[in-house]
């Protein structure tokens, strides 16, 4: 067994369910996916070119609401699929690393960034400025999810979510394929667009909204930079910061 297969896991959870147009269409579409059962109201079925042997009920809108959580606006449809096959680290830097035809894609990393709707958000900026991969944590992140699903708009359909056991070794491998590893913190005496300049494969690393890095993850980093944010606000929502510095990774001049 190599050393990649060693640092990571597999493991299979529990069927999710997924509302609203946007995500249920891009998982529907998603030849990774399962679909085990799909509900919906006449209306929002009715312009959906789905297969025949989808198993399909009919809903009214308040037991459509009774599948998932709390309010959520489901939009008339809900799905329950079978989650995503877990992805390798090592897969995702081969592939990138073999198409030398392209930009470098930024990596993002997140840290114990534990509330789904934050690890949907940065999955939707990681998708909108082609970032190759998100990386999480295993233990200190929130499971696959309608929640997240929805937050993402359809981008957990399209961005690998890399899960892994330990962050550390992570970090270090994402080295090894010559990435350079920015940790944005506000206390940071360099700017991002600064930290920026000549560099090419780009890993940008992102702790939780408070708390920040942790330590450990601090010391795998090449270099901490910060986003040039006003003195009178202390710190972004880490789903902002992942936007912004995605944005600048995006245009920067390489």
């Amino acid at each position: 067994m190599s050393r990649r297969k060693q640092t990571y896991q597999v493991k299979k959870g529990a069927p999710i369910r997924i509302w609203g147009r946007h995500p249920v269409i891009a998982a529907l579409a998603n030849p990774a996916r399962s679909v085990r059962k799909l509900w919906g109201t006449r209306e929002a079925l009715a312009s959906l070119d789905l297969p025949a042997t989808l198993p399909i009920t009919y809903s009214e809108v308040a037991d459509l609401a009774r599948l998932i959580p709390g309010d959520t606006p489901h939009q008339g449809i809900v799905a329950e699929f079978e989650p995503l096959e877990d992805i390798w680290l090592g897969d995702v830097l081969d592939r990138e690393a073999g198409d030398s035809a392209a930009r470098p894609r930024p990596i993002v990393i997140l840290d114990q960034v534990t509330d789904p709707h934050n690890v949907g958000a940065v999955l939707r900026s990681a998708a909108a400025f082609d970032a190759c991969a998100v990386v999480t944590q295993d233990r200190h992140a929130p499971p696959e999810s309608g929640v997240i699903a929805r937050s993402a708009s359809g981008a957990l359909e399209i961005v690998p979510w890399v899960r892994v056991v330990n962050l550390a070794r992570a970090l270090e491998e994402i080295a090894e394929a010559e990435y350079w590893r920015i940790g944005l913190a506000g206390t940071a005496d360099t700017e991002l667009s600064v930290a920026l300049e000549g560099s090419k494969r780009i890993a940008l690393i992102l702790g939780a909204e408070g708390e920040g890095m942790r330590h450990n993850t601090m010391a795998h980093c090449d270099m901490l930079a910060k986003l040039p944010i006003s003195p009178r606000m202390e710190s972004l929502n880490v789903s902002n910061a992942a936007a912004i510095a995605l944005y600048a990774v995006a245009t920067a001049k390489g």
